[in-house]
């Protein structure tokens, strides 16, 4: 196994389950001093496994609140000593319907979910990285800018990109590289923390099946991806192999580039 992150200090948000646990877990592997962040208990667990506290930070916040992104940075920093790396991982839809089907409150909600997390955790990181000279962020959008029956996740994803973009261009030349992946249809495990609660009606099964299908034919390869495959691309541009590489979105969808 590569040590490309060695003695790296990595934060991972929404590292609870699905990529984010994966993304955490192959840092590990790989060497690097993890903090790994989530709302939920959950993210305990990677701290229970085979790696101890000298390696790895297991911390719950809200990430849809400044001051809760603010503590975990500081808290990697007191802890490791830096912030070199920066997954923003936190984020994903809440409900699937035409946008006529969304009221005002669920629209927020998932603006709320999949752009502030980031936009608030790039912010609360980069004095870190500024101070110690540079640094890597990547954050984790979504070919879902341009897919059926969810447009506010869509719209929040679209406000990643640009952020991406944005950021990049105003730190590269202050040795931080910013960039995002986008990560298609991808298989992965039960949720444990269901994202909406509320069992499916009829017509929510329907709409859901709607993405599924449109994903699996925008894809070249007319599949889902897998949660390695993702996580490939995330490590990729967070590692020094992808040094000459900023403000990129990374399409991750078997051909689809959203």
């Amino acid at each position: 196994m590569s040590m490309r992150f060695d003695n790296k200090v990595a934060l991972v948000t929404g590292a609870a389950q699905g990529i984010g646990r994966r993304v955490a877990e192959r840092l590990l592997v790989e060497g690097a001093l993890v903090v790994a962040v989530d709302r939920s208990e959950l993210v305990h667990e990677l701290r229970d496994q085979s790696w101890d506290g000298s390696q790895v930070q297991t911390l719950t916040a809200d990430l849809e609140q400044y001051a809760d992104c603010a503590r975990v940075m500081a808290a990697a920093v007191e802890g490791f000593g830096r912030l070199d790396i920066l997954i923003n991982n936190v984020g994903g839809t809440i409900w699937a319907k035409p946008f006529e089907h969304y009221r005002e409150g669920e629209i927020e909600a998932e603006v709320r979910r999949s752009l502030f997390p980031t936009l608030w955790c790039c912010h609360a990181a980069l004095p870190h990285m500024l101070a110690q000279g540079g640094g890597a962020i990547v954050n984790v959008s979504s070919i879902a800018t341009r897919g059926l029956n969810r447009v506010p996740y869509g719209a929040a994803k679209g406000g990643v990109n640009a952020l991406t973009a944005c950021l990049a261009f105003e730190n590269a030349e202050r040795g931080i590289r910013v960039n995002a992946t986008a990560p298609g249809g991808t298989e992965a495990p039960p949720r444990r923390i269901p994202r909406n609660g509320a069992e499916q009606s009829a017509d929510e099964k329907v709409w859901y099946q709607q993405i599924v299908d449109q994903t699996v034919q925008s894809s070249l390869m007319k599949r889902y991806g897998s949660i390695d495959e993702q996580v490939g691309a995330i490590l990729f541009l967070a590692s020094d192999e992808a040094s000459y590489i900023t403000g990129v979105t990374l399409p991750v969808g078997g051909g689809d580039l959203g």
